[in-house]
């Protein structure tokens, strides 16, 4: 995904209509195909129950808190640039009944995959518990938890997501620090189109929105983009997309009032931190 910068607005091109489902795909019938030597996901297993939503509906409510991963070692770090949007072809339970699994197909991201690398799926980031690189997919393990408290929840065999793996030494840094920790969850409330360019509006909660700012970034279902304008009374903020962008990621595919995942800039949270605690009265003090 390139992300166009025109005085600090993130901007795209092609149109894609408002009322555009999340286009679903035929699964392929791999039961015919040989497998191969290394670990491979067996479809067939995976066994979807109840909706994801009364599945994994929370208990107690819990307050939203930010700093949740500020205490976890950075293990994986990605950009926002997203690689490859990939298609769902199976997710559920496994046989045993107690692991949640998710299977992809995706020819980019596979190319170097390995057991135990991240992957940034919808901006989760995720862990490749099994691949198959004969059928082009791989499997990843996803927390109830995970799923309570990002969008993946509305996911269904056919969904395509965004895909990201983690960056490498060498990796250009297009977007910009995104650590696939989702800070919380934000519902599309519009999508205008003006000429071949897409506004997208997001409504989000106070303890998410007070870490967005006009210019700044926001990862949206782990697409880095720049903000535009931040409505505080209404709870939103919107961004654009250019017609490159659209292309290449699945936000433009989704309805009003589907859910996206959002992750804030990590600068802002080190700096309220910092605010919290005395860090610079302490500075002035010296």
């Amino acid at each position: 995904m390139a992300v166009s910068f025109v005085s600090g607005i993130s901007i795209s091109k092609t149109l894609i209509k408002r009322s555009t489902p999340i286009p679903k795909f035929p699964v392929q019938n791999h039961l015919n195909t040989p497998q191969n030597s290394l670990r491979s996901t067996s479809a067939a297993y995976l066994k979807p129950k109840l909706p994801l939503s009364l599945i994994f509906r929370s208990h107690t409510q819990k307050p939203l808190t930010l700093h949740t991963h500020q205490q976890t070692q950075i293990k994986s770090l990605f950009t926002g640039i997203v690689e490859e949007m990939g298609q769902v072809r199976q997710l559920g339970f496994d046989e045993s009944g107690r692991s949640f699994d998710m299977t992809i197909h995706s020819p980019t991201v596979l190319q170097d995959v390995n057991l135990g690398d991240s992957i940034a799926v919808n901006g989760t980031c995720l862990t490749v518990t099994e691949f198959d690189p004969k059928r082009l997919e791989f499997t990843v393990g996803v927390a109830p938890e995970t799923l309570r408290l990002t969008s993946l929840m509305e996911l269904e065999q056919g969904s395509v997501v965004n895909l990201e793996r983690a960056v490498k030494p060498s990796t250009r840094m297009g977007g910009h620090f995104v650590q696939g920790h989702v800070d919380g969850t934000g519902e599309i409330v519009s999508l205008v189109p003006e000429g071949d360019s897409l506004w997208v509006k997001v409504k989000t909660s106070p303890e998410v929105l007070k870490f967005i700012v006009p210019k700044g970034f926001i990862a949206v279902d782990g697409a880095s983009l720049t903000v535009v304008k931040v409505f505080d009374q209404e709870g939103c903020f919107n961004f654009m997309l250019v017609e490159y962008t659209q292309k290449e990621i699945v936000i433009p595919l989704k309805k009003i009032g589907q859910k996206v995942n959002l992750e804030v800039d990590i600068l802002g949270k080190y700096v309220e931190k910092l605010l919290s605690s005395g860090f610079v009265e302490s500075i002035k003090s010296r």
